[in-house]
């Protein structure tokens, strides 16, 4: 998730590289329009139930925050033509110092309700995201921010003030963020969901704007059926840079990705996230131009359930080490996923800055001997079998089957999937530390560095580090990357901080994903980005 911004003045002049993410578009005919369209016609997008109520803070899965990425807007976004940062809110985020921000918002902007966002939505939807009892999931992007400790304490103790000293509204269109420390590329950050403002009426009610949201951007909330679809159509006051050509999108809940393939093949399904493995082999024989084969800034992974006692000990990661050096990735890509797929040697998608191939090491190459040897050194698997835990609408079956297969055929180590229904119900006994063993865990770029992957994965008490894994080693060459005076130098120290995982091994790498994707014959001028979302606003309907 995560560029010197190419609209207005210049982000930041200590910020002024552009950092390119791989890049986007169709592999056919998407990318331009061939016939008439509707801009007051919905289109429908393969979709999965959030997890939690949608509030911005509230959402480190795509279920959750593909929807409230299309009703909020924040100070910027990312281009998705090239990932790089672009103004939205903001007129401009200044700083001398990467210290102390200085922003300027745009006038005239507004809510769905029709009030106007001002620099207070902006700083009392941080605090309150911040704040310990309100249980957002993404409480933690804030950290940065002086006074985080004072609104979200270590350890679970209980908050001493509800606002940052760090944030202060300066009138309706300034005010100034003040972090604890230096971080460079913060003003990427910015463009992350969980940094949305939250109209007035949100904090008199946060658990009914969480059904019924109310938001700043492209697209209003209408209604939401759960299990079912969520329903938005396009906000005529938005003043955004990206303005709908569209009527709306409707999020539709699959409980599984062939189901979903069907629909789209039928022209009842608009546009996919990722056609199931099963179609991998065809999708582009049955789609034709319309079909995509596209780069995005994402990553497979195992996670391990490092909060549990049986997994604690030194010698387990070598059982880890092992487990790794078990899975023919070569194999599983080119066979299970046809291709799409491309092995990975790191904890960092390949395009994105910082991305370096091999930090892994031995431990991401297939070696069964050593892998064997490994396992038995660290003591063996806990409790002698290993639980994959899935959801079972995302077309990870025959994936995690294969895993599972190699490590049982090379090791003799018990290997089994675990399916949760859907991506809900798999992410709730996740981060509730419900399961045992090990788990699925994809990330895909919040903003195109490599600190995104690692920082706020792999980070003691991260929002997305839900191994319990905590590293004081890996922790000190994070906040080092941080102080580092340019993005290069950041991306550099966060190479260092990586290099410290493969000892520890919390997750296993796999692969790299591409977008795998395609649209129906209603719409055209279809394109993803490196982030692996379709340019909403810019998909027309056909007339």
């Amino acid at each position: 998730m995560p560029a010197a911004t190419r609209v207005r003045r210049a982000v930041i002049a200590a910020t002024s590289v552009a950092l390119v993410a791989t890049g986007c578009g169709s592999s056919g005919g998407g990318g331009s329009s061939s016939g008439s369209s509707d801009t007051g016609k919905t289109f429908s997008y393969q979709s999965s139930e959030p997890q939690n109520p949608l509030q911005p803070a509230n959402a480190n899965e795509v279920g959750g925050g593909r929807i409230l990425q299309n009703l909020f807007k924040g100070l910027a976004d990312y281009d998705p033509s090239n990932a790089t940062l672009r103004m939205q809110v903001a007129d401009s985020i200044d700083t001398s110092d990467s210290q102390t921000f200085n922003v300027t918002m745009k006038s005239g902007w507004t809510f769905h309700d029709g009030t106007p966002v001002k620099a207070a939505n902006f700083v009392n939807a941080w605090n309150w995201a911040a704040t310990t009892a309100n249980n957002q999931i993404n409480s933690s992007w804030f950290s940065d921010i002086e006074g985080y400790q004072d609104v979200h304490p270590a350890g679970g103790a209980p908050a001493t003030k509800t606002t940052m000293s760090g944030l202060t509204v300066v009138d309706d269109t300034h005010f100034t963020i003040k972090l604890s420390s230096k971080v460079s590329y913060f003003p990427y950050k910015l463009g992350y969901i969980a940094f949305s403002p939250l109209p007035d009426a949100f904090f008199n009610d946060p658990a009914g704007y969480g059904q019924k949201p109310v938001g700043d951007g492209p697209y209003q909330f209408v209604s939401w059926d759960h299990n079912s679809q969520v329903v938005t159509k396009t906000y005529p006051g938005y003043m955004g840079v990206d303005k709908p050509k569209n009527g709306g999108v409707v999020f539709k809940m699959y409980t599984t990705a062939e189901a979903a393939y069907a629909d789209l093949q039928s022209d009842n399904l608009d546009v996919m996230d990722q056609v199931p493995p099963s179609a991998l082999s065809s999708y582009k024989s049955d789609l034709g131009n319309r079909a995509i084969d596209e780069p995005q800034g994402s990553i497979q992974n195992i996670g391990f359930t490092l909060y549990q006692p049986e997994w604690q000990g030194a010698n387990t990661a070598k059982v880890r080490q092992g487990l790794s050096m078990a899975i023919d990735r070569d194999t599983i890509t080119k066979t299970v996923l046809q291709g799409s797929r491309a092995p990975a040697s790191s904890w960092v998608a390949q395009g994105v800055e910082g991305y370096k191939a091999g930090t892994c090491g031995d431990f991401c190459n297939f070696d069964p001997a050593k892998a064997k040897q490994l396992i038995a050194e660290g003591g063996g698997v806990p409790g002698g079998r290993l639980t994959i835990t899935y959801n079972a609408d995302g077309g990870h079956k025959e994936w995690v089957d294969a895993v599972c297969n190699s490590i049982r055929q090379n090791t003799g180590v018990d290997c089994a999937g675990d399916p949760k229904t859907d991506f809900k119900t798999a992410r709730a006994a996740i981060t509730g530390h419900q399961i045992s063993g090990a788990f699925r865990t994809g990330w895909q770029q919040d903003y195109p560095l490599n600190a995104n992957f690692l920082s706020d994965v792999y980070r003691t008490g991260a929002a997305a580090n839900d191994f319990g894994y905590s590293s004081p080693q890996f922790d000190q060459l994070a906040a080092q990357a941080d102080a580092a005076p340019t993005i290069q130098d950041s991306a550099t120290g966060y190479q260092q901080a990586e290099a410290v995982l493969p000892q520890d091994m919390p997750a296993i790498p796999l692969w790299y994903y591409r977008t795998n994707s395609g649209y129906s014959n209603n719409v055209q001028n279809v394109t993803f980005d490196s982030f692996g979302n379709p340019a909403w606003t810019q998909v027309e309907v056909k007339g």
